[in-house]
């Protein structure tokens, strides 16, 4: 790698950290930036010197955007400046419209190597439409009362399977509740027959067969990402489970802390009958939570798993009658959202993280949570409340 495309690299991740102590040693004092026209909310345009240049584009950007330059090729050009060429991705902040725009971009640079001189093209459209208010889903009920985001999959006529539409409001909905500091607990339910019955065939066989690699690669990503996003909140999650719950639609009771499954409920994996190996995060989160031997058999044989052996196994908390599922999930959930949502959020990291370390590490990652949240509100007041003899009042912060 050159020096000049060494400094484009220690760029691209000094602007994805917000380091401005690295900014300050690449750009040259007489930097300009030359944006595309037409950018939203004044982006385009020439802005002159370092500070202008972070202030009024790339700090500006960071208030409306979730968004990440990635390069995918740089290349000298002959008169020595350097060109690249990439995609920047992320989501509107405000709207969770996903963000996907290539990027060309010539630096140029000075005499000491810092960079004097930034050209930049991209797809104004895409910022613009990452920006716009998004649509309300329309598979997805989702509200906020009381400190509980409910997270309801609404396709009851098709037993809430999933299809490209209803992955990518799974992703819209827990970009949401990622953002909303409101939110304190989260419920994941589902209307109709079914929690959800996974993969919509019909939907795929609107596809030529030659082409379901690209469809399901295209689907699990939103999905997956949405799953991803949901297991680093500081809200515990609550799941109700119903009816048939299958293939990558188990990933809405992976994803949940505390899951309460109705009477009858069954889990089925049906990816051996598809030829399929899976989705959902399930080869990750059922070894752990049933075993290694029974989560193969189930894989493998496509065995269901009742209520009963469910709640026998570990994975679920409890079973209760149909007709009270939704309800004692909603009391679970309005529960957990009154209490100490901080400290919730570091139980679900030091969970979530065991698998990865070692005693000793865990240890220390125990203490260091515990230093964290020492200097909390909520850890105050509830050691006060315990003194006092009263019930404290957690607050979330």
């Amino acid at each position: 790698m050159t020096a000049n495309a060494d400094a484009a690299q220690r760029l691209y991740e000094a602007l994805r950290g917000g380091d401005r102590d690295t900014l300050a040693v690449l750009l040259h004092p007489g930097f300009v930036g030359h944006t595309t026209a037409g950018l939203p909310l004044d982006l385009g345009g020439e802005h002159s010197g370092p500070d202008e240049m972070q202030r009024d584009f790339w700090w500006r950007i960071g208030r409306h955007y979730v968004a990440e330059a990635h390069p995918d090729e740089m290349r000298r050009l002959d008169d020595g400046r350097l060109f690249v060429r990439g995609r920047y991705r992320g989501h509107g902040r405000a709207s969770g419209n996903r963000l996907e725009a290539e990027f060309v971009h010539v630096l140029t640079f000075a005499a000491d190597g810092t960079i004097v001189r930034l050209d930049q093209l991209t797809d104004s459209a895409s910022w613009i439409a990452a920006l716009e208010a998004a649509a309300e889903p329309s598979v997805i009920d989702y509200a906020v009362r009381d400190g509980v985001a409910t997270m309801c999959l609404n396709r009851p006529e098709a037993r809430n399977a999933i299809d490209m539409r209803m992955g990518e409001e799974t992703l819209r909905v827990a970009q949401q509740i990622a953002e909303d500091s409101a939110v304190r607990a989260v419920l994941i339910c589902g209307n109709g027959p079914a929690l959800t019955v996974g993969g919509d065939i019909d939907y795929f066989v609107s596809t030529p067969p030659d082409r379901f690699g690209s469809l399901f690669a295209r689907m699990t990503s939103p999905f997956h990402e949405a799953f991803r996003i949901l297991s680093r909140i500081d809200a515990p999650i609550v799941t109700a489970a119903h009816g048939a719950v299958a293939g990558g639609g188990l990933g809405y009771v992976y994803a949940a802390d505390l899951v309460v499954a109705a009477e009858g409920t069954k889990f089925v994996t049906g990816f051996a009958d598809l030829g399929l190996s899976g989705d959902g995060g399930g080869t990750w989160h059922l070894p752990r939570l049933i075993g290694a031997r029974r989560a193969a058999e189930v894989y493998l044989r496509n065995t269901p798993i009742t209520a009963a052996d469910a709640l026998r196994w570990g994975m679920v908390n409890a079973v209760v009658p149909a007709d009270e599922l939704r309800s004692r999930a909603t009391q679970l959930a309005s529960e957990l959202a009154s209490g100490p949502t901080r400290a919730f959020g570091r139980m679900r990291a030091l969970l979530r993280e065991t698998w990865s370390r070692d005693l000793s590490e865990q240890l220390l990652a125990e203490t260091e949570s515990m230093r964290v949240l020492g200097g909390s509100a909520d850890a105050g007041d509830a050691i006060t409340a315990f003194v006092a003899k009263r019930k404290p009042r957690f607050t979330g912060r």
